[in-house]
Protein backbone atom coordinates (compact mmCIF):
# COMPACT_ATOMS: atom_id res chain seq x y z
CA UNK A 1 0.00 0.00 0.00
CA UNK A 2 1.35 3.38 -1.08
CA UNK A 3 0.11 6.75 -0.46
CA UNK A 4 0.63 9.72 -2.45
CA UNK A 5 1.03 13.00 -0.90
CA UNK A 6 2.58 16.87 -1.39
CA UNK A 7 2.78 18.98 1.35
CA UNK A 8 1.26 21.45 -0.26
CA UNK A 9 -2.25 19.79 -0.07
CA UNK A 10 -2.50 21.37 3.16
CA UNK A 11 -2.47 24.79 1.82
CA UNK A 12 -5.99 26.53 1.84
CA UNK A 13 -6.47 27.52 -1.46
CA UNK A 14 -10.53 28.55 -1.29
CA UNK A 15 -13.41 29.17 0.71
CA UNK A 16 -14.91 25.78 0.30
CA UNK A 17 -14.74 22.46 2.59
CA UNK A 18 -12.89 20.75 0.96
CA UNK A 19 -9.98 23.28 1.22
CA UNK A 20 -10.86 23.89 4.77
CA UNK A 21 -7.97 24.09 7.13
CA UNK A 22 -7.44 20.90 8.83
CA UNK A 23 -8.40 18.29 6.45
CA UNK A 24 -5.82 16.54 4.87
CA UNK A 25 -3.74 16.86 8.36
CA UNK A 26 -6.22 15.31 10.26
CA UNK A 27 -6.01 12.06 7.68
CA UNK A 28 -1.88 12.58 8.03
CA UNK A 29 -2.05 12.05 11.80
CA UNK A 30 -4.24 9.76 11.61
CA UNK A 31 -2.21 7.44 9.10
CA UNK A 32 1.46 8.26 10.95
CA UNK A 33 3.80 6.63 9.46
CA UNK A 34 1.99 3.18 8.83
CA UNK A 35 2.66 3.65 5.06
CA UNK A 36 5.32 4.88 2.69
CA UNK A 37 4.45 7.96 1.27
CA UNK A 38 5.72 9.31 -2.40
CA UNK A 39 5.61 12.80 -3.46
CA UNK A 40 3.75 13.49 -6.93
CA UNK A 41 4.80 16.15 -9.75
CA UNK A 42 2.39 18.58 -11.24
CA UNK A 43 0.19 16.94 -14.10
CA UNK A 44 0.66 19.41 -17.35
CA UNK A 45 -2.45 21.08 -19.46
CA UNK A 46 -1.48 18.13 -21.43
CA UNK A 47 -2.45 15.60 -18.79
CA UNK A 48 -6.17 17.80 -18.45
CA UNK A 49 -6.69 18.25 -22.14
CA UNK A 50 -6.91 14.62 -21.99
CA UNK A 51 -10.65 14.96 -20.79
CA UNK A 52 -11.09 18.50 -20.39
CA UNK A 53 -11.91 20.99 -23.35
CA UNK A 54 -9.32 24.06 -24.30
CA UNK A 55 -11.58 26.31 -22.86
CA UNK A 56 -12.41 24.58 -19.29
CA UNK A 57 -8.85 24.75 -18.91
CA UNK A 58 -8.39 28.44 -20.04
CA UNK A 59 -11.11 29.20 -17.23
CA UNK A 60 -9.15 27.60 -14.43
CA UNK A 61 -6.09 28.94 -15.37
CA UNK A 62 -7.57 32.19 -14.48
CA UNK A 63 -7.50 31.36 -10.61
CA UNK A 64 -4.01 31.14 -10.54
CA UNK A 65 -3.49 29.36 -7.41
CA UNK A 66 -6.80 27.06 -7.70
CA UNK A 67 -4.95 26.08 -10.71
CA UNK A 68 -1.67 25.36 -9.35
CA UNK A 69 -3.71 22.94 -7.09
CA UNK A 70 -5.73 21.04 -9.23
CA UNK A 71 -2.60 20.50 -11.33
CA UNK A 72 -1.06 18.97 -8.34
CA UNK A 73 -4.23 17.09 -7.62
CA UNK A 74 -4.20 15.30 -11.15
CA UNK A 75 -0.45 14.77 -10.54
CA UNK A 76 -1.27 12.80 -7.64
CA UNK A 77 -4.18 10.39 -8.92
CA UNK A 78 -1.49 10.15 -12.43
CA UNK A 79 1.36 9.27 -9.61
CA UNK A 80 -0.85 6.84 -8.07
CA UNK A 81 -2.33 5.23 -11.18
CA UNK A 82 1.49 4.34 -12.34
CA UNK A 83 1.64 2.54 -8.82
CA UNK A 84 -1.09 0.90 -9.22
CA UNK A 85 0.05 -0.92 -12.79
CA UNK A 86 3.33 -1.49 -11.54
CA UNK A 87 1.87 -3.58 -8.69
CA UNK A 88 1.04 -1.73 -5.67
CA UNK A 89 -2.24 -0.25 -4.19
CA UNK A 90 -2.12 3.17 -3.96
CA UNK A 91 -4.47 5.48 -2.52
CA UNK A 92 -3.52 9.66 -3.44
CA UNK A 93 -4.23 11.85 -0.54
CA UNK A 94 -5.20 15.15 -2.66
CA UNK A 95 -7.10 18.01 -3.19
CA UNK A 96 -9.22 19.79 -4.66
CA UNK A 97 -11.46 16.65 -5.90
CA UNK A 98 -12.41 16.07 -8.96
CA UNK A 99 -15.48 13.62 -9.72
CA UNK A 100 -17.82 16.68 -10.45
CA UNK A 101 -15.41 18.05 -13.25
CA UNK A 102 -16.84 17.46 -16.83
CA UNK A 103 -15.41 18.17 -20.05
CA UNK A 104 -16.07 21.45 -20.46
CA UNK A 105 -17.65 22.37 -16.55
CA UNK A 106 -17.49 22.06 -12.89
CA UNK A 107 -18.85 22.53 -10.00
CA UNK A 108 -19.21 21.11 -6.40
CA UNK A 109 -15.09 21.81 -4.94
CA UNK A 110 -13.78 20.11 -8.30
CA UNK A 111 -11.83 21.68 -10.81
CA UNK A 112 -10.03 18.83 -12.65
CA UNK A 113 -11.74 15.44 -12.83
CA UNK A 114 -8.56 13.94 -11.35
CA UNK A 115 -9.62 10.27 -11.72
CA UNK A 116 -10.23 10.06 -15.23
CA UNK A 117 -7.30 12.35 -16.32
CA UNK A 118 -5.24 9.42 -14.70
CA UNK A 119 -7.48 6.48 -15.96
CA UNK A 120 -7.73 8.14 -19.86
CA UNK A 121 -3.70 8.59 -19.72
CA UNK A 122 -3.15 4.33 -18.59
CA UNK A 123 -5.63 3.95 -21.82
CA UNK A 124 -3.82 5.83 -24.00
CA UNK A 125 -0.68 4.80 -23.01
CA UNK A 126 -1.39 1.24 -23.44
CA UNK A 127 -0.96 0.15 -19.60
CA UNK A 128 -4.65 -0.80 -19.71
CA UNK A 129 -7.65 -1.15 -21.97
CA UNK A 130 -11.11 -1.63 -19.75
CA UNK A 131 -11.43 0.18 -16.39
CA UNK A 132 -13.80 0.56 -13.41
CA UNK A 133 -14.38 3.34 -11.75
CA UNK A 134 -15.84 3.16 -8.58
CA UNK A 135 -17.41 5.97 -6.87
CA UNK A 136 -18.52 5.85 -3.00
CA UNK A 137 -18.93 9.30 -2.20
CA UNK A 138 -22.02 10.62 -1.05
CA UNK A 139 -22.65 12.68 -4.29
CA UNK A 140 -23.05 11.21 -7.81
CA UNK A 141 -20.11 12.11 -9.96
CA UNK A 142 -21.63 13.02 -12.41
CA UNK A 143 -18.34 14.90 -14.14
CA UNK A 144 -16.79 11.22 -14.21
CA UNK A 145 -19.89 9.69 -15.60
CA UNK A 146 -19.82 12.65 -18.35
CA UNK A 147 -16.35 12.20 -19.25
CA UNK A 148 -16.90 8.35 -20.14
CA UNK A 149 -20.32 8.13 -21.52
CA UNK A 150 -19.20 6.95 -24.84
CA UNK A 151 -16.74 4.66 -23.94
CA UNK A 152 -17.88 1.33 -23.05
CA UNK A 153 -14.43 0.01 -21.86
CA UNK A 154 -14.56 2.45 -18.98
CA UNK A 155 -17.43 1.38 -16.57
CA UNK A 156 -18.79 4.19 -13.95
CA UNK A 157 -20.69 2.95 -10.58
CA UNK A 158 -21.65 5.06 -8.13
CA UNK A 159 -22.82 3.57 -4.62
CA UNK A 160 -25.99 4.74 -3.58
CA UNK A 161 -29.07 3.96 -1.38
CA UNK A 162 -30.93 4.38 2.58
CA UNK A 163 -29.22 1.55 3.26
CA UNK A 164 -25.85 0.20 3.87
CA UNK A 165 -26.57 -2.87 3.00
CA UNK A 166 -28.32 -1.66 -0.43
CA UNK A 167 -24.84 0.12 -0.80
CA UNK A 168 -22.70 -3.00 -0.18
CA UNK A 169 -24.97 -4.56 -2.91
CA UNK A 170 -24.77 -2.46 -5.20
CA UNK A 171 -20.83 -2.77 -5.24
CA UNK A 172 -20.91 -6.70 -5.68
CA UNK A 173 -23.30 -6.15 -8.50
CA UNK A 174 -21.19 -4.05 -10.47
CA UNK A 175 -17.58 -5.96 -9.83
CA UNK A 176 -20.04 -8.86 -11.12
CA UNK A 177 -20.16 -7.05 -14.11
CA UNK A 178 -16.67 -5.90 -14.39
CA UNK A 179 -15.31 -9.08 -14.03
CA UNK A 180 -13.03 -8.66 -17.21
CA UNK A 181 -11.55 -5.07 -15.86
CA UNK A 182 -8.00 -4.76 -16.06
CA UNK A 183 -8.04 -2.31 -13.25
CA UNK A 184 -10.14 -0.30 -10.65
CA UNK A 185 -10.36 3.19 -9.96
CA UNK A 186 -12.24 4.68 -6.81
CA UNK A 187 -13.20 7.69 -5.80
CA UNK A 188 -13.17 7.99 -2.35
CA UNK A 189 -15.19 10.56 -0.68
CA UNK A 190 -15.58 9.72 2.55
CA UNK A 191 -19.28 12.35 3.38
CA UNK A 192 -21.75 9.25 3.59
CA UNK A 193 -20.31 7.83 6.62
CA UNK A 194 -22.81 7.87 9.56
CA UNK A 195 -21.27 11.69 11.21
CA UNK A 196 -20.57 14.00 8.20
CA UNK A 197 -23.44 15.12 5.40
CA UNK A 198 -24.88 11.72 4.17
CA UNK A 199 -24.98 10.52 7.69
CA UNK A 200 -25.28 6.35 6.45
CA UNK A 201 -21.83 4.41 6.38
CA UNK A 202 -19.90 3.06 9.22
CA UNK A 203 -16.28 3.31 9.47
CA UNK A 204 -16.09 -0.31 8.81
CA UNK A 205 -17.87 -0.03 5.83
CA UNK A 206 -15.20 0.98 3.91
CA UNK A 207 -12.69 -1.63 5.23
CA UNK A 208 -15.42 -3.78 3.64
CA UNK A 209 -15.52 -1.97 0.68
CA UNK A 210 -11.82 -1.91 0.40
CA UNK A 211 -11.55 -5.23 0.65
CA UNK A 212 -14.33 -6.24 -1.92
CA UNK A 213 -12.39 -4.41 -4.49
CA UNK A 214 -9.30 -5.90 -3.47
CA UNK A 215 -10.89 -9.67 -4.29
CA UNK A 216 -10.79 -8.53 -7.68
CA UNK A 217 -7.53 -9.17 -8.19
CA UNK A 218 -6.51 -6.26 -10.66
CA UNK A 219 -4.37 -2.75 -10.23
CA UNK A 220 -6.54 -0.63 -7.92
CA UNK A 221 -5.79 2.94 -6.88
CA UNK A 222 -7.99 5.27 -4.96
CA UNK A 223 -8.32 9.41 -4.37
CA UNK A 224 -9.38 11.24 -1.70
CA UNK A 225 -12.75 12.90 -3.11
CA UNK A 226 -15.36 14.51 -0.43
CA UNK A 227 -15.04 13.95 3.39
CA UNK A 228 -15.87 16.84 5.72
CA UNK A 229 -15.69 15.86 9.63
CA UNK A 230 -12.45 16.31 10.26
CA UNK A 231 -12.81 14.05 13.60
CA UNK A 232 -13.72 11.09 11.45
CA UNK A 233 -12.56 11.36 8.41
CA UNK A 234 -8.98 9.90 9.05
CA UNK A 235 -10.36 7.09 10.91
CA UNK A 236 -12.76 6.45 7.53
CA UNK A 237 -9.42 6.46 5.28
CA UNK A 238 -7.52 4.65 7.42
CA UNK A 239 -10.38 1.97 7.52
CA UNK A 240 -10.36 1.74 3.53
CA UNK A 241 -6.62 1.46 3.38
CA UNK A 242 -6.55 -1.50 5.56
CA UNK A 243 -8.86 -3.01 3.35
CA UNK A 244 -6.44 -2.43 0.48
CA UNK A 245 -3.76 -3.47 2.25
Amino acid sequence: MRVVYHPRFTEVYDIDPAAAQGRIEAVLEELGDRYPFFEPRPAVDDDVLLVHTPEHLERVKRRTHVYEMALLAAGGAIKAAELAVSGEPAFALIRPPGHHAGPNSCWGFCWFNNVAIAVERLIKEGHIRKALIIDFDLHYGDGTAKIFSKNPDVDYCHLSGQMRESVLRQLEVCLERNANAELVAVSAGFDNHEKDWGGLLKTEDYTTIASMVKAMKVPVFAVLEGGYNHRVLGKNVAAFLAGLS
